[in-house]
């Protein structure tokens, strides 16, 4: 399965305007300007996902995973490189690299970080298709290989949509990408969602 050029403009929209919010709500909390860009946004298999992951941050990673249900349902993940969080906490709390209180702060910040971001673009999905969709609470994992995959280790027809995003603050610009994973049969839910919205 691909996505047809305007179904990808249609999700890369509500993403984008999901990391509008999301971006909005980090500088009110933070008082920090942060800006978010989504460059690419492409579909594909679970096989592709393995490979995909495993070529980000030679294996250290950090990660927060939020499920989701409703007319769809999956899991929402924002994985960052390990090296790239931290230097995002240390950014926005303004610890020094490598401190104790970096360390320490960074499970909690990277958390919120990813439940503000996570939750913008899935409310923007949402909205923009005007459907309901429900949350859990999300959780920070390290090297999230598994916690990624775990719901569709055993579907091989799920599919993902993977959205590169770019998270720039000060003279920093560090990569974090959006991972959705559908259960097998939640994105064509979605993707005749998306083609409504577009009159199709």
């Amino acid at each position: 399965m691909r996505l047809l050029p305007s179904q990808v403009d249609s999700l890369k929209e509500m993403v984008n305007i999901g990391v509008g919010h999301a971006a909005g709500v980090l500088n009110a909390m933070l008082n920090s300007r942060v800006k978010l860009h989504v460059p690419v946004v492409e579909m594909m298999s679970h096989e592709e996902l393995q490979t995909k992951i495993q070529s980000m941050g030679n294996g250290s990673l950090s990660s927060v995973r939020l499920g989701f249900k409703g007319p769809f349902s999956g899991n929402a993940s924002l994985v960052f490189p390990t090296e790239g969080a931290v230097k995002l906490v240390s950014i926005l709390t303004g610890s020094e690299p490598g401190s104790s209180d970096l360390d320490a702060m960074r499970v909690g910040t990277l958390t919120e970080v990813g439940n503000i971001v996570l939750n913008g673009v899935m409310g923007a999905i949402g909205n923009e298709l005007k459907l309901h969709v429900f949350y859990s609470v999300p959780i920070y994992v390290d090297n999230p290989f598994e916690v990624i995959l775990s719901t569709s280790q055993a579907q091989v027809d799920a599919y993902v949509v993977w959205v590169q995003t770019r998270f720039t603050l000060e003279t920093e610009s560090i990569a974090g990408d959006i991972i959705l994973v559908f259960d097998v049969g939640s994105l064509d839910l979605l993707l005749e969602a998306v083609n409504r919205a577009m009159g199709i």
